[in-house]
């Protein structure tokens, strides 16, 4: 039927190319050039089990998996790929929109192919049936017979009769016990399972048997017999050097994991609280991938232990996992720490040439820690990095690709030190696809009771002590602190508090002076263990502050408390406070 004008002029297209969208069949994404989402039709989000109004968010939030990004790169389609959603076998094009020759953005379109694929499986499977038979029997070097629900022999191979000195002709149509004796099919053509790796002895020869049932829909209608004509002993000795293997692997596995850098496991990460809940999933999920992620959040609030995590939920968990402190080492070693040096590069260096870091982390992950303390110069040579996966030493002119994951971490706010030009936009950007924000232990409070339960199991095995809880009154000392340290902080007063304790339950006497709410001149006197207690809390105490209020700037907390930069590492090493 043919619209008349007067119907056309009547239809508002504009307001309906959503519905149109929505109701198709396929599922279409399409993303802007910066890979920001525009369009996620319904079919889309059944696929992905969403129902929330995604639009506006990065492509690689929702779908950390998808080529989009790519497509916007290269400017190159990439037609007929297959990937499984919801058990669903889905056949993907993604193709660039390009407007007056330049690349305005990416669109995927895919649907479901699993009927089609399945009719496709059957007819293959069909079709392939008498070759892969035929190809089987002529090549095999066990023996193989198969015969109908009687045990009635349809076919035999060559190896069978050559073994069994048999004719092939003659054997056709007879009963397989009159050449097998004492093989009883009757037992799997009722019950249909299999029967195993049987040992017997046919005409003096150790053998083999193994019994398969043939099934046509939910009926038996035949077996197949697989005989191998072996000496035991030496499948014995086959067996057990297959498995003295396969423990080696094994134990090299562990060893590997154990000396690549990574302990924790997402799953080892405590709390409760919503967001971890949350944050830990969305980790499992982007570890499958090969994206740079940036973690950020205070000091102390675990920020290493994500990175660990994201690690070992990876595809490169047999890698190595390689962790620099951006921070920690100053700015004109930091350069040959990561990219290492050429033999005779420089006379400050150790005879021999030096690898760095980046080399070393080649086929896992490197961590990045504290980001934001990187120079510019050095933040340039990282992006090329980030970009071309390449890297050559100070004093070397060889080129050597690296196959690495970057995984940053910042306690700062790189957009107020993008903004000062004190870290490169482009590199913020390459770092800012994938962003988590860890916050800090005073807005998740839920979380502290299970991580007091996980330090007090810790510290009696370190310790050697009983402790079995902690009283009321102590935990609503802990639960109202406000956390400055966050996690470390925690952990660090649980540490102290089995320094003192002796009895099974924690009391507040135990807790460090500077978590209780006394006046500074109603001090009972057991309250206070010695001057020097007082005097160490006081001082933990001024360098937590110290580094909160100049944004963990240790060069500004040095001169704000009047020492020198080296004594500010020494003093926050002492009480357990350097970055995560």
């Amino acid at each position: 039927m043919t619209l008349s004008k007067r119907a056309l002029s009547d239809v508002n297209w504009e307001y309906s190319l959503s519905f149109i969208l929505d109701s198709t069949y396929n599922g279409i994404i399409a993303v802007d050039k910066d890979g920001y989402i525009v369009i996620f039709n319904d079919s889309a989000k059944k696929y992905f089990n969403l129902r929330r109004d995604i639009t506006g968010l990065h492509i690689q939030e929702v779908v950390p998996e998808s080529h989009l990004p790519t497509v916007l790169r290269s400017g190159k389609p990439e037609l007929g790929k297959r990937m499984v959603l919801n058990n669903k076998i889905c056949l993907e094009n993604l193709t660039p929109i390009v407007k007056n020759n330049e690349i305005i953005g990416a669109v995927s379109v895919f649907e479901d192919i699993s009927a089609v694929q399945g009719v496709m499986d059957e007819l293959a499977s069909v079709k392939d049936t008498g070759l892969i038979l035929q190809n089987l029997l002529n090549n095999a070097h066990e023996g193989i017979v198969i015969t109908d629900r009687h045990g009635h022999i349809e076919m035999c191979n060559e190896a069978f009769c050559a073994c069994l000195k048999i004719d092939k002709g003659k054997v056709i149509g007879k009963d397989i016990s009159s050449i097998l004796t004492d093989l009883d099919l009757r037992s799997i053509i009722r019950t249909g399972e299999p029967e195993l790796s049987e040992t017997k002895q046919v005409k003096g020869l150790d053998v083999i048997i193994t019994r398969i049932p043939v099934r046509n829909g939910n009926e038996v209608t035949g077996a197949i017999i697989k005989i191998l004509f072996k000496n035991i002993n030496e499948m014995d000795s086959l067996i057990n050097k297959i498995n003295t293997l396969k423990s080696k692997l094994t134990y090299y596995k562990e060893q590997l994991e154990k000396v690549s850098g990574a302990k924790y496991k997402v799953d080892h990460i405590i709390g409760k609280s919503q967001v971890i809940i949350q944050l830990k999933e969305t980790i499992k999920k982007v570890a499958q991938g090969n994206s740079t992620v940036l973690l950020r959040g205070e000091a102390g609030t675990g920020k290493k232990l994500f990175a660990n995590g994201l690690h070992l939920e990876s595809p490169r968990k047999h890698g190595p996992f390689v962790v620099v402190d951006c921070a920690a080492v100053p700015g004109n070693m930091l350069e040959a720490e990561l990219f290492g040096v050429a033999e005779g590069a420089s006379s400050n260096t150790k005879k021999g040439s030096q690898t760095g870091k980046l080399e070393l982390a080649d086929g896992g992950t490197i961590l990045l820690d504290e980001i934001g303390e990187m120079s510019i110069k050095l933040q340039e040579r990282l992006l090329e990095v980030l970009q071309k996966k390449e890297i050559h030493r100070i004093g070397d002119h060889q080129v050597k690709t690296v196959d690495i994951r970057i995984v940053a971490t910042t306690k700062r706010n790189l957009e107020d030190l993008t903004r000062q030009k004190l870290f490169r936009e482009d590199l913020y950007y390459r770092l800012n696809v994938l962003s988590f924000y860890i916050p800090p232990l005073r807005d998740r409070r839920e979380d502290i009771e299970p991580l007091i339960n996980f330090f007090i199991d810790k510290f009696n095995n370190e310790f050697g002590k009983k402790v079995i809880g902690i009283s009321s009154e102590a935990y609503n000392i802990l639960i109202k602190h406000t956390w400055p340290g966050n996690v470390r902080e925690l952990e660090t007063v649980m540490e102290r508090v089995f320094s003192v304790v002796e009895d099974q339950i924690i009391q507040p006497h135990h807790l460090p002076i500077y978590l209780k709410k006394i006046s500074h001149t109603k001090f009972k006197i057991n309250d206070i263990a010695s001057l020097k207690t007082i005097i160490e809390d006081t001082e933990r105490n001024a360098l937590i502050q110290a580094l909160q209020r100049t944004g963990g700037n240790k060069v500004k907390a040095a001169k704000l408390l009047g020492i020198s930069r080296a004594g500010l590492y020494q003093k926050l090493e002492k009480y357990n406070l350097l970055d995560d």
